[in-house]
């Protein structure tokens, strides 16, 4: 490797150059600011589209925030609308219906493989002048002076065209997901609970046409969503106890299905046919601190959730839709982005979303864990309440929807300026 480390400046450095970095990216692009995203992979997103590929549920808030970028038209003709929302739990009569004509949208959400969203973000990003990616590369250090953070950077690493690159910027933004490098180097403390619970996720094939309706279904085992795609297939997040998903994941792909179609039932038809199963462990994480001098958390790098309801990318894209309205103001009137000041306008504005998706996840996983009887019974008649009384009814479909609490511009579809 190269013992010489060349340094350039900057405004941002985004560690980072997954779904929610790359958005920010893209949400500072063609403004009057040096950007820089360091991406540990070399982002291969031409190659041809599989039936495995993994699902995201978007938002109507997040499609809000892609189409204030100008990026919603190329999503829209790759993404399945989610017109209704079904919630039930297996073997009790309560259930909750929302319809995208109750709350007059087009509709309350979206799915897109993330190879199609990815190929998206990343044809924009090239497009930008004023953005610099620097892949395969891994983050190796960070130091700190009065002015500004400087990001030790490898390039190519692990091959014989290694070199070093310093990265001195006014704003570090960690968007480096759960495992955060920038969080690590930086000794932030985070709060953790484990579920002890697992997802597994797969693209499976029905009968019966899904007609645009996703499906949160609560049985003993664990919720089991489903999501509609493109065509006859839907999107399966199914979670297990942690010591019975191996047994799961073990089947053959009919067992498999057979097991899916007792616990899920003959809404969708028969399930014909099942992709690759993946499975990853389920944690609450959050960071005790999501931003100090010169460096700014988002994402999962500050809040890991548990997938019910499908809420943690969105939450990620209102962190960067916030970020970069905070960014943008400050910038335009000549302060400085990095200071403490600044950022701890963007913790405050977050906090109160943060808090309330995360408790509602957590609630929702912890309420329908329990089989107490009479709980059961309460959860049931929370849930016919919910379908026919609608101010209860609307305040669940906002909140699923990404347009709760105080919203910034790109989430209500406005530019940044």
């Amino acid at each position: 490797m190269s013992t010489q480390e060349s340094q350039t400046d900057y405004d941002i450095v985004i560690a980072g150059g997954g779904m929610v970095g790359a958005s920010l990216a893209c949400a500072l692009g063609n403004h009057a600011l040096r950007v820089a995203m360091i991406e540990a992979h070399n982002q291969n997103l031409n190659t041809p589209p599989s039936y495995d590929d993994r699902a995201i549920a978007l938002s109507y808030g997040t499609a809000q925030i892609f189409r204030a970028l100008n990026l919603w038209e190329p999503l829209a003709a790759k993404a399945a609308a989610i017109k209704q929302i079904h919630v039930s739990e297996r073997g009790h009569i309560g259930v909750t219906r929302i319809d995208h004509r109750e709350e007059q949208v087009d509709a309350l959400g979206y799915v897109i493989t993330a190879r199609d969203l990815g190929q998206v973000l990343y044809g924009a990003l090239s497009s930008f002048n004023n953005l610099h990616i620097l892949q395969p590369a891994q983050l190796r250090g960070l130091d700190f002076d009065e002015n500004a953070a400087q990001a030790s950077v490898i390039l190519n690493p692990d091959t014989t065209r290694a070199t070093a690159q310093a990265c001195r910027c006014k704003l570090l933004v960690a968007a480096d997901g759960g495992g955060s490098s920038v969080r690590r180097l930086l000794n932030i403390d985070t709060q953790h609970y484990d579920y002890r619970q697992t997802a597994i996720t797969a693209n499976v094939s029905i009968s019966r046409p899904h007609n645009n309706m996703a499906f949160e279904r609560f049985t003993a085992q664990g919720p089991l969503a489903l999501l509609p795609m493109q065509g006859d297939r839907c999107s399966l997040v199914w979670t297990r106890q942690t010591t019975v998903a191996d047994s799961l994941l073990a089947l053959s792909d009919k067992e498999f299905l057979q097991q899916l179609q007792q616990e899920f039932g003959n809404r969708l038809g028969r399930f014909t046919r099942a992709g690759q199963r993946s499975a990853y462990p389920l944690q609450l994480l959050k960071a005790t601190t999501q931003v100090q001098k010169r460096v700014a958390l988002i994402g999962n790098a500050a809040h890991t959730l548990h997938p019910i309801a499908g809420q943690g990318f969105n939450l990620g894209m209102r962190d960067v839709a916030t970020l970069a309205q905070i960014i943008i103001d400050h910038h335009a009137a000549g302060r400085d982005i990095g200071l403490l000041q600044t950022l701890q306008l963007y913790q405050q504005w977050r906090q109160q979303d943060q808090q309330r998706i995360i408790g509602f996840t957590d609630s929702l996983v912890k309420l329908f864990s329990n089989r107490f009887a009479p709980l059961a019974l309460t959860r049931n008649l929370g849930l016919i309440a919910t379908d026919i009384f609608p101010p209860l009814k609307h305040a669940l479909a906002k909140h699923t929807m990404g347009m709760a609490g105080k919203l910034p511009r790109l989430a209500r579809g406005l530019p940044l300026h």
